[in-house]
């Protein structure tokens, strides 16, 4: 019985060691060219620096506004197509919506 079973252990592992190639994961990567997911054009959002009311002036009132969060206080202003980082008063980033 001993020698059925140490049998069919080989058998088994050899087995699996023969199909492992198939039983790999397959993933697709999308690849999305940068100058496509926005209008990257420097006039199109508030540069970095910028105080709140030239950005106010500039762009409008922003549609929601969150923060400020944390120390020193971070504060997003969300226009339609961007957001806008604050810390206090200044521009510290901003992110484009993808255009979809």
């Amino acid at each position: 019985m001993r020698k059925q079973t140490t049998l069919f252990g080989a058998l088994a592992v050899t087995a699996t060691l023969a199909l492992f190639p198939m039983m790999s994961a397959v993933a697709e990567e999308v690849r999305v060219p940068v100058g496509t997911q926005a209008d990257r054009a420097e006039a199109s959002f508030p540069g970095s620096g910028m105080s709140q009311s030239s950005v106010r002036a500039s762009w409008g009132a922003p549609v929601e506004i969150e923060g400020p969060v944390g120390q020193p206080p971070i504060t997003q202003w969300h226009y339609q197509g961007f957001i806008v980082y604050f810390e206090g008063d200044r521009a510290i980033h901003t992110v484009l919506k993808p255009n979809r």
